[in-house]
């Protein structure tokens, strides 16, 4: 049996990395991850984590509605989000830094895009594909509890690069 998971647990991560060229081709929100002026990695691709959060629509930030949080600049499309979410941010951040709920899950930092968001218990979190968040979908309760396991030995853990992509 144990043998089998082995089995079931690479073909899963084979299947989710094999679809990451064709999601960020189509993916019309993958940007770099650029940095501000004063240094600050830009989260979420510089879309507004309020407005996906609240109403799960992507929405491109701009840089001049920024909030620094915890050395991360955060862009929002309007004032009203900005002030939103620095009253509290705790409140509209991405889980594991933003990175891809179901690549935590199975022991993979992987990059994510907003286009795969899910708002559970009102904490945002996103996915790499539509194939992690598909596989995500199959068991959501067990996907979040392994991925809240693995994050503390994962934070401080590179990004992985896929066929050249990553952070």
């Amino acid at each position: 049996m144990k043998y089998a998971k082995t089995l079931f647990a690479a073909a899963t991560v084979a299947a989710v990395l094999s679809a990451v060229p064709a999601a960020f081709a189509a993916d019309e929100y993958n940007v770099s991850i650029g940095t501000t002026l004063s240094g600050a990695g830009v989260a979420a691709r510089g879309d507004d984590v309020v407005a996906l959060a609240t109403g799960g629509k992507v929405t491109p930030g701009l840089a001049k509605f920024t909030v620094e949080h915890d050395g991360v600049a955060y862009y929002f499309s309007s004032e009203e989000t900005m002030k939103t979410f620095a009253a509290d941010p705790e409140k509209y951040m991405p889980q594991y830094g933003g990175f891809c709920a179901f690549g935590v899950a199975i022991g993979k930092k992987l990059d994510a895009s907003n286009r795969y968001a899910d708002l559970v218990d009102g904490k945002l979190y996103v996915f790499l594909n539509a194939v992690a968040f598909a596989k995500y979908e199959e068991d959501k309760s067990g996907t979040l509890a392994k991925a809240e396991e693995n994050w503390p030995g994962m934070h401080h853990v590179a990004v992985e690069k896929v066929n050249g992509l990553g952070s």
